[in-house]
């Protein structure tokens, strides 16, 4: 009998032994902000699989108001983070924090200034004589500062934006900053009439956006990984914008139920229409690209700003090592005949 115990048991052993060898490797990866189509290629990367594929167990975590999950990956406690711009990345390798961006997977900041149409500021120039123009405090610190020094605006015309546009529609003279697929909907749905939207990468913001965080550690031990989160990732976002994207978009509303169908579909028009995504170096390099002359041109400009200090060893902040390797441009071409 206990022979026959101790047989079973060495077979259950094995067995769990072999389930576990073979188990996808967990990994948390957190986003920025609550789940919403310019996320949708992880998700599509998820319905499809794309992650399981190569050994991954993906776990998407929202991000949302009071929600720091920058944070979380400073302390070990996600594996990879959805960033915005390069800023925040080359400040934190400047303060010795082991940041690096291993993917962009916006080739254009979605980052805008909104004006009223037919008020007088229906071009990028009339709209630098908008007043009020309302700009967050952290808008103002940071793409503000290079709009003053590039394009002349001023502080004086400036107001405080607390993420309610009620004081700019009830000024037709004034303006405020936004995001491409969000606040030019919100007015639409509010108003009838879509603002005048002016991309700041139109007019020489050039930073990536949609960043893959990650420590630098994870690199150093577990480079497989982070590959396969990258070209998994690659895959979702063809499928996303060029197949079909219903997985990701039922994720994205099981995950947050507040959004809705005219949102995505509004948000995906712009993504595609403006080349947010897929544009650039993406359409030889593959989606998610960087390249040494981009991550130089914005830095540079950010010196000259006095947003950023010109002694920081900025290229710390990222390594090319996972991107401009082609990843879905196969797929692409397929999907686009």
């Amino acid at each position: 009998m206990k022979y026959k115990f101790c047989t079973i048991l060495s077979i259950f052993v094995f067995m769990n032994s072999i389930l576990f060898a073979n188990a996808n490797e967990k990994i948390l990866f957190a986003t920025n902000w609550l789940a919403q189509p310019e996320h949708g290629g992880f998700y599509q990367a998820l319905g499809d699989n794309e992650y399981s594929k190569c050994g991954l167990d993906v776990e998407i975590i929202q991000g949302g108001p009071q929600v720091n999950n920058r944070a979380k990956l400073i302390a070990g406690k996600i594996d990879f983070y959805m960033g915005g711009n390069m800023i925040q990345p080359i400040l934190a390798r400047s303060q010795g924090i082991p940041i690096k961006v291993v993917a962009a997977y916006f080739q254009k900041d979605p980052q805008i200034i909104m004006t009223h149409k037919n008020a007088g500021a229906d071009n990028w120039e009339d709209a630098k004589k908008t007043y009020p123009l309302y700009i967050s405090d952290t808008g103002f610190v940071s793409f503000y500062q290079w709009m003053i020094n590039e394009h002349k605006f001023t502080e004086e015309q400036r107001r405080p934006y607390t993420y309610n546009s009620a004081p700019f529609i009830a000024n037709k003279n004034s303006g405020q900053q936004g995001y491409l697929t969000s606040e030019p909907f919100s007015i639409l749905n509010k108003t009838g009439e879509e603002p005048n939207v002016f991309l700041l990468s139109d007019y020489g913001f050039d930073s990536y956006s949609t960043t893959i965080e990650i420590m630098e550690e994870k690199i150093i031990n577990n480079s497989g990984v982070v590959e396969c989160f990258i070209n998994a990732s690659n895959i979702g976002w063809v499928n996303y914008l060029y197949g079909n994207p219903e997985k990701a978009n039922a994720l994205i509303k099981y995950h947050n139920p507040d959004i809705t169908d005219e949102q995505i579909a509004y948000s995906i028009g712009k993504i595609k229409i403006h080349g947010i995504v897929d544009s650039g170096s993406s359409l030889e390099l593959g989606i998610g690209s960087m390249t040494h002359e981009r991550q130089t041109s914005f830095y540079n400009k950010m010196v000259k700003s006095g947003i950023l200090s010109n002694n920081l060893n900025y290229k710390d902040a990222y390594t090319l090592e996972y991107v401009n390797k082609s990843i879905g441009l196969t797929e692409k071409e397929i999907l686009l005949k």
